[in-house]
């Protein structure tokens, strides 16, 4: 038997979140010494599939290339996999819209329980998984023959795009489900690199008082550091920034090298989001703020001096 990986990809290029599914999928088969094969259902995914040829670990790449499959609708997907489902032990998928739309569908129509945003695997049938907004991590056991994850993608390191040398076999796209039909997809385009996947992230609470100073105060300083802009719940529901800005336990888990918050006072699920982050800078005028608590480096200032005096050091 075999462990299945359902790749998130534009039919281009893959996202990176499969990278780091890949690497729990590694995890687990280093408990059962089992292959791992990608399926990249899509449309014209020839590219995204030769790039997931060449990932670290990958055994075989199934590519089914249908009309059906070519804007991700979890109907499709889902028949698709289904149609392979029994011959493998445990099918993964990251724990992001497009995996959360597609897993329970699987899952149901398997009969089986899904273990959902695993975040380290203790064995072949074990996994870790964040309950109460991170605050206790549950071990949780699944017995059943086929284990249908979401992998928590923050959690694991991304495997590498390149050494491997995966066949690429031919898998027939299951028939259009007809249930549902896509529409259109609305994508902000920005300039800045990807919240979800940056290596730095500036993050902006309602301590900046106004959608304006979130701009003024904070677009300087994630220009001279080429990052990503996040924000707290608390900045989207006053209306400072779109909630594809959200960072949080409702929002975008993230994990960057450095996570500078500024004007955030910490909530429990704010914390939830970006706990994880490897360096984490806080930047808050109370002294007092939950924040400071997970923070690697605090500063106790107002933000309105501290960050133009921060964006005037960095060269």
């Amino acid at each position: 038997m075999t462990i299945l990986i359902v790749a998130e990809h534009d039919n281009t290029t893959l996202r990176p979140a499969t990278l780091n599914t890949a690497a729990a999928a590694a995890a687990i088969a280093a408990f059962t010494n089992q292959p791992i094969h990608i399926l990249i259902a899509g449309y014209n995914a020839h590219t995204a599939a030769e790039t997931a040829a060449k990932m670290a670990g990958v055994g075989k790449v199934l590519l089914a290339d249908a009309p059906q499959l070519a804007e991700g609708l979890a109907e499709n997907i889902e028949a698709t996999v289904l149609s392979i489902a029994r011959n493998y032990t445990h099918i993964l998928a990251p724990a992001t819209a497009f995996g959360k739309n597609i897993a329970p569908r699987i899952a149901a129509k398997l009969d089986v329980a899904q273990v959902s945003d695993v975040s380290a695997v203790d064995g072949a049938d074990t996994f870790a998984r964040p309950i109460y907004a991170g605050n206790v991590i549950a071990l949780v056991q699944s017995l059943d023959p086929v284990k249908v994850i979401t992998v928590r993608a923050t959690a694991f390191d991304a495997v590498a795009v390149e050494g491997g040398c995966a066949s690429i076999e031919k898998l027939e796209a299951a028939p259009d489900a007809r249930i549902s039909e896509f529409v259109k997809r609305d994508v902000t385009k920005a300039d800045r690199p990807e919240l979800t996947s940056a290596d730095v992230v500036v993050s902006g609470g309602r301590g900046l008082g106004s959608g304006e100073n979130y701009a003024k105060v904070l677009e300087p300083l994630a220009d001279k550091l080429n990052a990503a802009m996040g924000a707290s719940r608390a900045a989207v529901d006053a209306g400072y920034v779109p909630n594809d800005y959200q960072v949080g336990q409702t929002g975008k888990i993230v994990a960057p090298q450095l996570y500078i918050a500024v004007g955030i006072s910490g909530a429990i699920q704010h914390l939830a989001g970006m706990k994880d982050s490897k360096v984490i800078v806080a930047i808050n005028k109370d002294p007092e703020a939950p924040i400071f608590s997970v923070a690697d480096f605090g500063l106790v200032q107002d933000l309105f001096s501290a960050v133009p005096e921060l964006v005037n050091e960095i060269s």
